[in-house]
């Protein structure tokens, strides 16, 4: 399937990696189907790019990958709505935000997915033991180069 990005122009997405998000993610109600998108090699980051607005995409990984004890507390009614039926058929990814030179990860509310039906529901956690701006990685500065001319 073809997808118009303002990122990368119009991209060849995986119809394996479509995502119905039925309720839509947490400002973006309406908007309800997304790309999972890999732009490198390493598949550590993805992109959710929306299907319909070609200027909406999240960043989004693994919250294990930084925080191995990372642990949502889903309620049934939430599994019901995206018919989990499984934990075995569970993805949890957050959203990542960069904020001067730090990754940070929305751990308050992260996106689980159904991978066997490809829907998703966006939690908010009513525990306030994470945030929506956990710290992750600090990224290295980058080189300024400074060129005078006599």
């Amino acid at each position: 399937m073809k997808v118009e990005t303002t990122r990368f122009g119009q991209i060849e997405a995986d119809e394996n990696r479509l995502i119905q998000f039925p309720h839509g993610l947490l400002g973006f109600p309406e908007h309800r189907e997304y790309a999972l998108v890999q732009t490198n090699d390493e598949g550590n980051f993805f992109w959710l790019q929306s299907i319909d607005r070609p200027e909406l995409a999240f960043v989004v990984c693994d919250p294990l990958l930084f925080i191995p004890d990372y642990q949502v507390p889903v309620k049934q009614e939430d599994l019901d709505k995206i018919d989990i039926k499984s934990m075995n058929d569970v993805q949890v990814l957050i959203i990542i935000n960069k904020i001067d030179r730090t990754l940070t990860g929305n751990l308050q509310g992260p996106l689980v997915i159904n991978v066997v039906n490809r829907q998703g529901r966006q939690l908010v956690l009513s525990e306030k033991k994470y945030s929506t701006r956990h710290p992750l990685i600090e990224l290295e500065p980058t080189e300024q180069v400074i060129s005078k001319t006599a």
